[in-house]
């Protein structure tokens, strides 16, 4: 037997080296060396964006009362009286780095702002997807299991509800009935989770549901349509169905796990939409997030926080899309992406 272990072929290759040659590591080293382009194009892209807007950084931080001669002097203060490309290629070796520049306003670095505002965005996100996620997998799981019936009816006209309404409008609907009517929740404000976890969930259960909403609609609606596909029109569903096996098993066990490849990929995409989304509800609802910051920032044209905050995000994207797709190969062992890349 220790004869055959030995003689095995590739029985001595180190545990690095065997996962290092597995596919998935091989699409994960693909993605992100693809991912570096497209992250210099957004960063390129904002910096650009961001200097094409009317104003000027320095006349909005010293008000419209500050003489020529106070602008100039705070221009070339934040170097702002140099060219663009030498002020972005300033910036961006500063990336390479790990420095994500100076904030104009405050003169704060960018990533101790970050570092302070970023876990309660996080929160909040973390909070509206996995209650949107869970949620719309209920519901489908309930409407595709008698279609037309009542729970697909019901499924349906919430999902319109929620398709219909702006996330904003939501949040003003959201704080008259369960803050200000019934007081159960609080309007505004945001309570650490470590000071009190109980209170924290309270702080961040209304603007969650003014974001997960939406994305809980168009979960719904596209996961019920793809199982009732599944189960109308699959063989493997007609031969489990020949075999016996009850309803609810086929469609958990069967229908199920094979229409979560379009959910896993529109929520990888999704990840990037919310951007706007945060900065409209956050300073709905006066959370210390990025979104509070964001509109202040392109308001002020502080270029290095706006930069910080797209970069963050856009790592997010790349990193939520890499998952994805390495989450396909977990739902289907048959997917091979080498052979797909070759």
């Amino acid at each position: 037997m220790a004869v055959a272990e030995e003689l095995r072929p590739g029985a001595h290759t180190p545990l690095t080296r065997r996962v290092a040659r597995s596919p998935g590591a091989r699409l994960a080293g693909r993605r992100l060396l693809a991912a570096i382009p497209v992250l210099w194009g957004v960063t390129l892209l904002t910096y650009v964006v961001m200097n094409l807007l009317p104003g000027d950084a320095a006349q909005e931080l010293l008000g419209a009362n500050a003489t020529p001669a106070e602008v100039h002097q705070l221009e070339i203060q934040l170097h702002l009286n140099e060219p663009f490309w030498v002020r972005y290629g300033q910036w961006l070796g500063g990336l390479f780095h790990g420095d994500l520049g100076t904030s104009l306003a405050s003169g704060q670095n960018v990533t101790a702002i970050l570092g302070q505002r970023l876990p309660v965005t996080g929160e909040l996100l973390v909070y509206a997807f996995v209650a949107s996620i869970a949620l719309a997998v209920g519901l489908a799981v309930l409407a595709a299991r008698r279609p037309n019936g009542l729970a697909d009816r019901v499924s349906m006209v919430v999902s319109m509800i929620g398709l219909s309404v702006a996330p904003y409008v939501l949040a003003l609907i959201l704080i008259y009935i369960f803050a200000v009517r019934l007081q159960l929740f609080p309007a505004i404000g945001y309570t650490s989770l470590t000071e009190n976890p109980g209170a924290n969930l309270r702080s961040l259960t209304l603007p969650a549901a003014a974001i997960a909403f939406p994305l809980f609609s168009v979960y719904t609606r596209l996961l019920r349509a793809d199982i009732v596909e599944q189960m109308q029109r699959e063989d493997y569903i007609v031969t489990a169905r020949a075999k016996g096996v009850r309803p609810w098993r086929v469609l958990l066990r069967h229908a199920l796990p094979n229409s979560l490849f379009g959910l896993i990929t529109l929520v990888g995409l999704n990840l990037g939409t919310l951007v706007g989304a945060v900065a409209i509800i956050e300073p709905i609802f006066s959370l210390p997030g990025v979104g509070a910051i964001l509109i202040q920032s392109i308001n002020n044209h502080d270029v290095p926080v706006v930069e910080g905050i797209v970069v963050v995000f856009a790592v997010v994207v790349v990193l939520a899309n890499l998952l994805a797709d390495l989450l396909y190969a977990v739902l289907d062992p048959r997917i091979r992406y080498e052979r797909s890349a070759a």
